[in-house]
Formats: structure tokens, sequence, C-alpha cells
């Protein structure tokens, strides 16, 4: 698919520099260093020959065709550059130097340009701003880094190119193999979304890592990372999720970035495996390509030293994952092997005079136990670093690949200890948290695999009556639906919506709630008026027929003080519900991910915790009922009605028919029902409250 990119045959360096050091030099050297076996065509007016290369004056000059063309020029002159090597036949481009979008207006127009020339001639186009491609398999090295790599299961996408050579420099330090680098830049035309296709399909790749600052084309991203997780694990470092990094970023690339929490969905959705740092993105792509993954969540804990073994178990239940036993057998097995002090439970105690040959029995048997899935090792160092690097070297041979083993390393002088486990295949980390932290992510992305194929339910609703009513408020250029015609649209959608009629008169709002049935509530229905408690617009628990008649007068008096100039389309009348729990459904449409929806329970757990949970649609029941118990609100709801408890299922519901609305009606820009009064199993929610806004144009 990317050929010309990975595998080009005949490469040209547009800017090939005589200069050492110059970036034009420096590339065409990495080249021809990396042990290129194609074709290399430097292109410098002023050179005859270079690093041992002919050099050509301009590239019309070379009698062959170009695959890959590589432009070190400066911005000003890529653009001609870019369509002299596509007369040459080049199938790529790849724009390393600056001055593009990152650098302000007239660059963006510039670079916009250049993408458009590569587009019409289906070239493909990577950068600007950007360091190169790495691909070990091809001996190639077009990449503006010292160290060239060697070849391995690991490749990386980033959009940064500080993190590129950096990300090059941890590997050599851990003697670690790449298998392909990217260097997006300013993702003109080549994103990740192209790029993760093609490694999912690359037979070198065994896991994917990516830096990404922005994802623009959110529905995309979604399906090329969900292809690629269901192939091999995909790791990813988010950047920019405060509002501080999101300027940043705006600065830096030029780009709009969505909320970080649409982010977290997104690959939650498509399986990707979320970094939280640079280290731990390189933890988590050593511990996937060198270990096996578990088959199960039960993990055993090994240790020479009491307190971390501790608080390893104590890392293990805070993820949600089973702390494992021996079985009776093995136990039994072990025990002959360990001293009487030593403790078989978890956490296996081998005490701290522990040596290699300890390490290897409770190793073994680990690994031949059915009830344990992946070993958590801690060797803390007690004696001289050579018994450590010893023990190190004895977890190392018992590291058949059956299962994962994730090792801590405690203590000073610890370095020899460190390498002998990482060049025997086995992770070494500084924390018992670190060492499960890996554990939990290979048994997450091992859940994602195995999932249920998703099934989104389709409920039978009244399309026409909401399409009627959102194309009378577009055409009319009213984008905010206030409560009674957003209850109109719920109610076409198969929410129940309490009795209720809009009054003009005090006559009628009494002549309605006589109908309606005492007690009632009393709602001011303006199209200028949100917050309708801010204007004294909502009256509650109104008993009688003088409440009504008092009620009204007083809204109508309130609303002509405070906001004189407001249209008043009248008073809601409405069923005054007495019972339930309270909760908040939403829908926010993320400019890159599309409909987020968003659950939470009322009052401070929204507002003041911010105990939400948020999910992308279309969703599944599952994933509704996902969203519910991720929140630390659900153990209130389980509990609030006694024994019985909320019916959770009737919620989860609620928030697929909003995924099926916000999905039908594109128009629509946010749902908010606040609140959601539900109650025991077998009475269906009720829509207390609700408004809804459209997108103009």
């Amino acid at each position: 698919m990317l050929d010309a990119l990975f595998t080009p045959q005949t490469i040209a360096i547009i800017g090939a520099s005589r200069r050492p050091g110059a970036f034009g030099h420096r590339l065409l050297a990495h080249i021809v260093a990396g042990g290129f076996a194609g074709t290399v065509v430097p292109v410098n007016p002023n050179a005859d020959e270079l690093l041992g290369q002919r050099c050509y004056h301009r590239i019309a000059q070379f009698a062959g065709r170009i695959d890959l063309a590589l432009i070190a020029l400066p911005a000003a002159q890529c653009r001609e550059a870019v369509r002299e090597a596509m007369e040459a036949g080049a199938r790529a481009v790849i724009i390393l130097s600056v001055g593009f979008k990152e650098a302000g207006e007239s660059g963006a127009e510039m670079e916009a340009q250049i993408a458009e020339m590569c587009r019409l001639r289906d070239v493909r186009l990577l950068g600007p701003n950007c360091l190169g491609v790495i691909n070990t398999d091809h001996s190639l090295f077009a990449f503006d880094a010292e160290s060239c790599p060697e070849p391995g299961g690991i490749s990386m996408i980033s959009q940064s190119s500080s993190l590129c050579t950096l990300f090059l420099e941890r590997l050599a330090g851990a003697r670690l193999g790449l298998a392909k680098m990217v260097s997006v830049g300013n993702k003109a035309d080549l994103s990740e979304i192209e790029l993760l296709r093609a490694l999912a399909l690359d037979p070198q790749t065994k896991v994917i890592i990516a830096y990404l600052e922005s994802i623009n084309a959110g529905d995309a991203f979604v399906k090329a990372a969900e292809y690629a997780s269901v192939r091999k694990p995909v790791i990813m470092l988010k950047a920019a999720t405060t509002l501080s990094g999101r300027k940043a970023v705006a600065a830096h690339s030029g780009e709009m970035i969505g909320q970080d929490s649409a982010y977290g969905v997104a690959f939650r959705r498509s399986g990707v495996i979320r970094a939280e740092s640079m280290g731990a993105l390189f933890d988590l792509a050593l511990s996937f390509s060198l270990q096996p993954l578990p088959q199960g969540d039960r993990v055993l804990v090994l240790t020479n030293a009491g307190g971390p073994g501790i608080m390893a178990v104590d890392a293990i239940e805070r993820a949600g994952l089973t702390v494992s036993y021996l079985g009776a057998r093995t136990s039994g097995l072990l025990r002959a092997e360990l001293p009487a002090a030593a403790t078989i439970y978890d956490p296996v105690d081998l005490l701290g005079d522990a040596g290699p040959e300890r390490y290897r029995a409770a190793l073994l048997a680990a690994m031949s136990d059915a009830n344990v899935d992946a070993v958590v090792v801690i060797a803390a160092k007690r004696g001289s670093g050579e018994l450590l690097a010893d023990i190190a070297q004895e977890i190392v041979s018992c590291n058949h690949g059956a299962k994962p083993l994730s090792v801590c390393v405690l203590g000073g002088d610890t370095q020899a200890a460190r390498d002998r486990l990482l060049y025997g295949g086995v992770p070494a980390f500084d924390s018992p948290e670190g060492a499960v932290a890996v554990l939990k992510a290979m048994v997450d992305y091992v859940a994602w695999r195995n999932r249920p194929p998703r099934v989104v339910t389709r409920f039978k609703v009244n399309r026409r009556r909401v399409e009627r009513i959102i194309s009378r408020r577009l055409r009319t250029g009213r984008l905010h639906i206030a409560e009674v015609k957003a209850k109109d649209i719920l109610k076409a959608y198969d929410f129940q919506v309490p009795p209720g009629h809009l009054a003009t008169t005090v006559e009628e709002a009494v002549e309605h709630a006589d109908a309606i049935g005492y007690p009632v509530a009393m709602k001011i229905v303006s199209p200028e008026v949100v917050h309708k408690s801010d204007v004294g617009g909502i009256r509650l628990n109104i008993s009688n027929r003088q409440g009504v008649r008092d009620g009204f007068d007083l809204m109508m008096l309130r609303i002509d003080q405070r906001l004189p100039e407001a249209w008043v389309d009248g008073i809601y009348v409405e069923k005054m519900l007495d019972r339930g729990q309270e909760v908040i459904l939403g829908m926010h449409r993320d400019p890159h991910f599309g409909p987020m929806l968003m659950f939470g329970l009322g009052g401070i757990y929204v507002e003041v915790m911010k105990d939400v949970a948020f999910n992308l649609a279309p969703i599944t029941f599952d994933e509704a009922m996902t969203m519910l118990t991720s929140t630390k609100s659900y153990q209130i709801l389980v509990g609030a009605r006694g024994e019985g408890g909320i019916d959770m299922a009737a919620i989860a519901r609620c928030l697929q028919k909003i995924s099926q609305l916000a999905t039908d009606f594109p128009q629509i820009a946010e749902i908010e029902i606040n609140p959601l009064l539900v109650c025991e199993a077998g009475i269906e929610p009720v829509v207390v409250d609700s408004k809804i806004n459209l997108r103009a144009g």
C-alpha cells in the first residue's frame, strides 16, 4: 500500500549538501551508511559527486525513474522541488523542511498547495516538518538521527521529531531493534490512519507504538486503529491532554485539539493501549514485544522482600486483577524446595537470603501451575550486585515464553542485573506498581481481543416527527430547542415523558393542571432562557388551582422584570413526579470523533466530583452498562432503592436511544437530559427536563 515509502528502489535527495553537518549532507550520509541496496540520486546544482555517489544538478538529469524523493530545501523552494520530483516519476515524497503550517498562515497555505499537487497526481506526501522514515528490513535509513537501529519487531509513528530520536536512543541502550519508524510531522497527507493500516499488515512489525498530538479524522482513526489492534498491540501516548497542552500544540502544529475524554473513549473502542508518559510508552513497548500475552488475569507474586511483595499484591487488586495462589500440589512440591520460614501464599516470600536456586524453583512452580496466568518477580538487592545479576540470569533461564514475566529490581548498583534481564527478553521495572501496570495493560488487551461481536440495537422510533421539528428549527435559525420541543423529540425516540401542556394564559394553565392531576410543576418556556431557575422560571409541587394562578402570574412578572426583551412562549404545566433517583444523560458531538455520550449521577457527583463516564456512539447494551459500572456512584444506584436497587438496564437502554438519536441526526450538536428520573425494575425512567442544541449549517 505504501511501497514507494517503505521499499523504494530509487531514492532522490533533493537538497543534498556538500557541507558536513548540514541537514542534506546528514540525510545522504545516513542512507549510504545504512546500507541501502537501491539507487541513490543526490541532487545539488553545485556538486558532481557526494559521498561516493554521482550527484545531479537537477533531478531531471537522472535517466531512470524515482520512487521516493526526500526534500531538504528551504520551504519556499519545496513546491517546485515536489513538482520536479513528480515529473521524475516519484510516487512518494518526504518533505523534511520546516516553515510550513507550524510557522503561520503563509506556511499553511504553501503546505496546502503542495498537498493538493500530490493528491491530484496520486503521490503520497510525508511531512513536512518531519525527520523521515526507517525500514530496517529494507536497509532504509532515510532519517535525520544519529544511530541506525538494528532490526526488531517494534514500529513507531510519531508526530514529534525529538521523541523519535529519544526512542531510538532508548532502543539502542536496551539493545533492542526496530522494524519501522515514521516521523509524520505536520500530516499534510499521510497520517497515523494510513500508517496504522500499513503496519498492521507488515510481517516485521510485532508491536505498533505512536506519539500523537492531534487526531483530525476521528471516525477513520477509530476504524484504522481497530483494524490494527485486532492484528497486533497498538500502544499510544497522546499528548496535549490539558488546556495548556492543547494551546501549546496549536502553536506547535497549527491543529485544533479535541477533548481528552474523546481520545480516551476512542482508544478504548478501538483497542488501543494508552500510555500515560514516555517512560510508560517504552515499558509497554518492551513488555508487549518481549513477553507472551496472558491467558487470564491471575497474577502470582514472587519476592525476597516482604514490603515490596505486599505493595505488588495491593497494586494487583487496585488494577482489578486477581491475586493468584499456587495449587495444593504445586505448593507441596515448592514447600520441599524452600526453607521452613518461607511463605508459599501470595506473595510467595523466598526470604531475604534467597539465591538463584530458590528463584528457579519458585518460577518453575509458577510456570507449571494452572492457577497462574502471569508472574511478578521482585528481586531486591540484599548482598552483592553479582548475586543479584545471578538471580536475574536464573529468571531469564525460566523465561520459556509460556506466561508473561514482569520483574521489579530494587536497590543500588542493579544495572548488571537489569542488563541480563533485558538481554534475555525479560522487562525490568523500578517499582512493583510499574511491573503490575504492564500486566494490567496486557490483560485488558486480551479481553478486548476476546470481546463479543458488537451488536447495536435499533429501537422503533418516529423519525419523521424529529425530522419535521429539526427542519423547521434550522429554517428559522433557532438552534436551541428548549424543554417542550426537546421532550417531543425524545418522546419520538421512545423516552417516557410526564404528561404536560403549554399554557399561554392563566385559565389554560388551570385547565391543564386539572386535567393532569395535582401536584404539578410549572416552567417558563422561552428560547432565551436556558437556566430557568436563574430567572425564577420554575415552581414545583403546586397542589391546587390557586397555586397555579399565583405561580403563573409570578413567573410572568419575574421574567418581564429580569429579561424584558425575552420572547416567552408560555408556561409549561407538567405532572409532578415524587419518586426516583436523578441521573444525567447527555451527548456532545466532538469535532473529531462525533457523538460522545455521557452518564453521571445528579447533583455534586457530576458538578463537584466529576464522576462521569463517556463513550462514543453508536453504543451497544454491554458498552452502555460498562459506562454505568465505571462510575464511582454506581454502588449508590444499585443500592439506592433497597435490595433491588435502580433498574440499571433501563438506564443503559436510554443511553442506547440517545446514541441512536445522535447517529440518525448529525444536525444535533448537544443533548442533555437533566434529570432522568429512574426507579426500580419494571418502571421506565422518565425525562424530567431536557434541552437540545443544533449545529448551524
